[in-house]
């Protein structure tokens, strides 16, 4: 009596998952949990370049080629500077946010072979928060679009914001009215469908936390598991988590991680602090984490930049770290 209760009991349960696991076939979703990237061997590291550590520079070039330093020009320095890779983000690529011509992208691609260089992955801007649904759909597309030129260019992440890129504005001001699990929802919904369009094209979306809408380890990997897919993965902001101890968030989401961006400083409530690269390294090595960690250099308010003699100082102290880890 007692095992025919219990059998019934575990019918009843069974029955009662088999309407979500239906959906989740139907959906193309994975009837699992979204889990930590499998790894294989000892954590292994190369430094890659983002290109966003010459955001004037690059900028200025594409106003007024006579100025400024171009892409091409830059995968010159990498290789003079030993550099694994290079991470050319979308915005300083000619026409951006139209995306560039073959003839381009194939130069750009088989310059940076010749200069023994990988392409670690590409980004582009887009917004997700705003309540305003037809933003959020040319965000989608605009996302599609330049998954296709990173499978052209062999990157294999590309780096999208689940924040609002403004001085002035955060996800509150442009959702006004909507809870922040109704603008997660947008935003599952969004990175699915570009995760979807990802996996066509062997090109992983890769989540950057940018301190508005994620602003912590738990904040970043709630929306990742969210979207469950394994082709909608972490970028670690190492500058970017806003909290009073971001090697906690760090070391929360580095099993998760796809890509990295590593950068000098970290924000804090009381103010930026430099970022302890030995105590970083060791949390990216304790993850077992295996593949490019891009390196980014940022102008500091009020004074003198040029990343001519800041980054190469800079990728030093990385190696170094590096070194005192292994």
């Amino acid at each position: 009596m007692q095992a025919n209760a219990h059998s019934r009991r575990n019918f009843v349960r069974r029955a009662a998952l088999l309407p979500f696991c239906a959906t989740a076939v139907l959906s193309g979703l994975p009837a699992r949990a979204y889990e930590p990237v499998k790894r294989a061997g000892d954590a292994a590291l190369k430094i890659s370049l983002n290109a966003y550590s010459f955001y004037k520079l690059l900028t200025d070039y594409n106003l007024n080629p006579g100025q400024g330093i171009s892409l091409m020009s830059l995968l010159e320095f990498c290789a003079k500077n030993n550099f694994d890779a290079i991470d050319p983000t979308g915005y300083f690529f000619p026409g951006y946010p139209a995306v560039p011509d073959d003839d381009y992208i194939n130069t750009f691609k088989r310059t940076a072979f010749e200069y023994g260089l990988g392409i670690s992955g590409t980004g582009v801007r887009n917004n997700f928060t705003p309540a305003d649904k037809a933003e959020r759909v040319a965000g989608v597309k605009h996302v599609k679009d330049w998954v296709v030129v990173a499978a052209k260019l062999g990157a294999p992440v590309i780096r999208v914001f689940c924040d609002t890129q403004s001085s002035s504005k955060g996800w509150q001001d442009v959702a006004k009215g909507f809870t922040r699990e109704q603008v997660q929802a947008w935003m599952v919904n969004a990175l699915g469908e570009c995760a979807g369009h990802g996996k066509k094209y062997g090109v992983i979306i890769g989540v950057q936390n940018h301190g508005d809408f994620l602003q912590t380890g738990e904040q970043l990997l709630s929306l990742v598991k969210a979207v469950n897919s394994d082709w909608c993965g972490v970028i670690v902001d190492t500058g970017k988590f806003v909290s009073q101890d971001p090697y906690q968030d760090i070391a929360l989401v580095a099993p998760y991680a796809v890509n990295w961006q590593i950068k000098q400083s970290q924000e804090r409530p009381n103010g930026d602090v430099p970022t302890d690269l030995v105590k970083l390294l060791r949390i990216v090595r304790a993850s077992g984490y295996r593949g490019y960690l891009p390196i980014e250099t940022l102008a500091v308010k009020g004074q003198p930049y040029d990343p001519f003699t800041v980054v190469p100082p800079f990728l030093k102290q990385v190696r170094e770290a590096m070194a005192q880890t292994v």
